[in-house]
């Protein structure tokens, strides 16, 4: 399990787990930390893909398909033990979708809730008319993460560190390009769904998301652009509210 899952605090007692997805490019120390800050009812996996961290060596995965036989393959087990939550954003958001799906249709199990942020779903408009980026020249790719605030602010500040994240982003958008889902005739699951994002942002099509699920659904805007997340009081604010929502779940769930 370590090699596909980060966790900083492990807490085999915890009544619920979070499993968060990293976003395109991006590793799993951000959210494994969150291990750190929530409290001792939750149990933090951060999901480590392929080509970074200590996976480096390991080729990008090409395809959803992959990431959720992976992701699933590794915890199936745990997932059946106790109510989980899923957390994705940006391309986590895609990510975390598609294991949901795959969990509800293949092994009829579902998170008590899901939480998507910074992006539109996979079946919106917005998403399907969006421009194909991932073969773009190395320059140009970056000249439009920019534009778009889609790169970390500590990357943007060192170019060279930068070029060799590079590699991790254009295999992370080449897979959500290629990532086809049709929009639901009949909502997918029944939990609870909370899609955040930046008010300064491009625009996403959050209530596209509403479709997935016939349960409580609720958008929440936050003051920052793509990578909001990242600001301490927004962070703060994630968190409250996830651990209000894993709190009620677990309620319910019991």
């Amino acid at each position: 399990m370590e090699k596909v899952i980060n966790c900083f605090q492990k807490r085999p007692d915890a009544v619920s787990r979070l499993i968060c997805f990293p976003w395109a490019g991006g590793g799993s120390i951000h959210y494994a930390r969150w291990g750190n800050v929530l409290n001792s009812s939750v149990e933090v996996f951060a999901v480590k893909l392929p080509g970074r961290e200590s996976r480096a060596k390991e080729p990008f995965f090409q395809s959803m398909q992959q990431i959720v036989d992976e992701v699933v393959g590794v915890l199936l087990p745990m997932l059946k033990e106790k109510p989980f939550a899923l957390f994705g954003h940006s391309f986590g958001a895609f990510t975390s979708f598609a294991v949901a799906d795959h969990l509800k249709q293949v092994h009829n199990l579902e998170p008590v809730h899901i939480f998507l942020s910074g992006a539109s779903a996979p079946y919106s408009e917005m998403r399907i008319n969006a421009p194909k980026r991932s073969n773009l020249s190395d320059d140009d790719f970056l000249k439009w993460m920019s534009s778009i605030g889609g790169t970390p602010p500590e990357l943007l500040a060192n170019p060279e560190v930068l070029k060799l994240f590079v590699p991790a982003l254009k295999a992370d958008l080449h897979v959500v390009e290629n990532y086809r889902c049709n929009n639901p005739d009949k909502p997918l699951l029944s939990c609870s769904v909370t899609c955040f994002d930046g008010k300064d942002d491009i625009p996403h099509d959050l209530q596209a998301w509403k479709s997935i699920t016939s349960g409580d659904f609720t958008t929440r805007m936050l003051d920052g652009s793509h990578f909001y997340l990242k600001d301490p009081g927004n962070e703060k604010i994630l968190l409250d509210y996830i651990t209000k929502q894993l709190e009620t779940s677990e309620i319910d769930y019991l």
